[in-house]
Formats: structure tokens, sequence, C-alpha cells
């Protein structure tokens, strides 16, 4: 089934030379059927390269889905034109009477920052509060993860000795939810983060359960037993190029970065990666849009 997106925005002409059905919102409006809702609170900084990501992930998937892209109305980015944020995005004020069936909080790269001192907490934390009663389900990647453990359940972040890149090993510890039904018991999946979280506070914590974890990368997937909420701390919707574009970029501005660790063939900087966490990614959004969003929400929001 297609995936619903705003007409012109870049990503679809991107996604429709891979074969994925993209369906404009001009052409949404003529079909009978009632498609899933997602709002994408995109807080990443180079919103183009993050929209393409979450819409391949999200249009594999035999539900008709609509997406709509939200940005900080307290903070504006600075790697991305207005002009784009004006045609394709929308302010919190300006959709908080909707009600959505999920929802994505993206990663953000102000982690070493504590979370009160992020310019746009406040408003976030009224995003994350309207979330209770306004989405069926949502899922939230790297900071976002942090950010929704922090505020929702009380268990902060701390910082790690150097950062966390690269594409690592991680073990399911309880297959039985549905969220990785179908997933392998081990599976690789890439981090780029300074900071984590404790997974001994997440064990006791008694309304979540703990998906997965790697002995390399600390906890990975966390979910609510509501099924409200979905923690990824990694990065499942990054493209093969991403943790290389980011190390190349930190080189090129004199930071000495870390080379991301099992990522480049022979760890030669020059050779080009490959995507070997494509299949965990698909399956989890697949899985998430399934069993928490469309068999949750309700068939017309009251």
């Amino acid at each position: 089934m297609p995936i619903n997106i705003p007409k012109n925005l870049p990503a679809g002409e991107i996604l429709a030379n891979e074969n994925i059905f993209i369906m404009d919102e001009q052409r949404a409006s003529t079909q009978d059927i009632r498609p899933l809702n997602i709002l994408v609170l995109n807080l990443m900084p180079e919103k183009e390269r993050t929209e393409t990501q979450l819409l391949r992930l999200l249009s594999n998937s035999p539900l008709q889905v609509n997406v709509e892209l939200l940005h900080t109305a307290s903070y504006a980015s600075k790697n991305v034109s207005q002009s784009h944020l004006q045609q394709f995005y929308k302010s919190f004020n300006q959709i908080k009477n909707n009600r959505y069936d999920g929802m994505i909080i993206t990663g953000a790269p102000v982690e070493q920052l504590k979370f009160e001192e992020v310019y746009y907490w406040k408003e976030l934390t009224e995003i994350m509060e309207w979330t209770k009663t306004h989405v069926t389900s949502v899922m939230h990647i790297c900071w976002g993860a942090q950010a929704a453990l922090y505020y929702h359940y009380g268990i902060d972040k701390f910082k790690l000795s150097e950062k966390r890149t690269g594409v690592f090993q991680h073990q399911l510890v309880n297959s039985d939810v549905q969220l990785v039904r179908g997933c392998d018991d081990e599976f690789l999946a890439p981090h780029s983060r300074f900071t984590d979280v404790s997974e001994e506070e997440i064990l006791a914590h008694d309304d979540l359960i703990l998906v997965s974890t790697s002995k390399d990368s600390g906890p990975f997937t966390i979910l609510s037993k509501d099924k409200k909420h979905v923690m990824v701390t990694g990065h499942l919707e990054y493209d093969a190029t991403t943790l290389g574009i980011e190390y190349h970029r930190d080189m090129d501005n004199g930071l000495q970065p870390e080379m991301p660790i099992d990522y480049f063939p022979d760890n030669d900087p020059n050779e080009k990666p490959l995507n070997r966490w494509r299949s965990h990614a698909y399956l989890v959004f697949s899985n998430w849009l399934n069993y928490y969003v469309y068999q949750e929400t309700p068939f017309s929001w009251k």
C-alpha cells in the first residue's frame, strides 16, 4: 500500500526511484480508505535526509500511511531552509487539536546537554504530555528515546567516556513481544551518541520491558507495558553511509573523531560500508505499525 506524503516533498522523488509506492496528499484525498495518520517530530539537523530514511521504513507495510511532519517553534534549525519548513512542516500549535494513530520523535545532537538545558525542552515536554491523550503509540529514537525515558519514567542519561559510534551486535532478551516478532535472536544496529541509559534502572522499572540489549552498546529497545512508548537508543533508520558521512564531516572539521567500530570494510574509511541492519529495521517498523498502531488505534477518534 502507498505512503502518503506532502506534495513535492524532496524525499518523494528519491523513494519513487526506489520503486516505493508514493501518493501525495491530493491523490490520497480521493481514496475511500482510513489511512494510519503518523506524525513525525523531526529534531535532526539534516531534516531532508532523516525524512527520507524514516519514510522508507514506514512504506514497507500493507497499511496505507499518511505522514505529517512537525518541527519545533521554539528553535529554528540552521541546516534546512526556511522555505522547506514552511512548505512541508507544521508547528505544534497547528496540530495540537488533532489525534494521531502513531508518532515518531527523532534523535537530536544535544545529548551532551542536560535535558533542561536544551533550548526547546519546554516545548518538547508539552508535546510529550500531549501524546498521552492524542497519540496511540510513540516511537522514540536515540536522544528522543532518552528524553522519553527521562520525562515519562524518571530514568536519566549519563555521559560516556567517548563517543559510541559504529555497528554493534545486539541480543533479544524478550522475544515474546510483538515488536520483534520474526526478528533474529541476534542482530546488528548502528549507534552514534555520547550518552547512555542504565540497563539496571530499566529492568527495575515496573512499567518498562527491556526487549534487546548489547554488551558493547547497552540497552537498545525498550517498550512500555501499555504499548504506548517504544524507545530505540540507536539509529535503525540510518542509511549505510550515514555514520561515514558523520565521521568524514568531523574529520574535515578537525575534531579527530574515533573511527566507527565494525563499520568500514577492513577499517578503511575509503571503503564503502554495507547496510547490515536493514532487515531488522524494516521488520521493527512494520511490527510497530501493525501491532502497536493499527491494532490498537480506534477506527474513529472521538
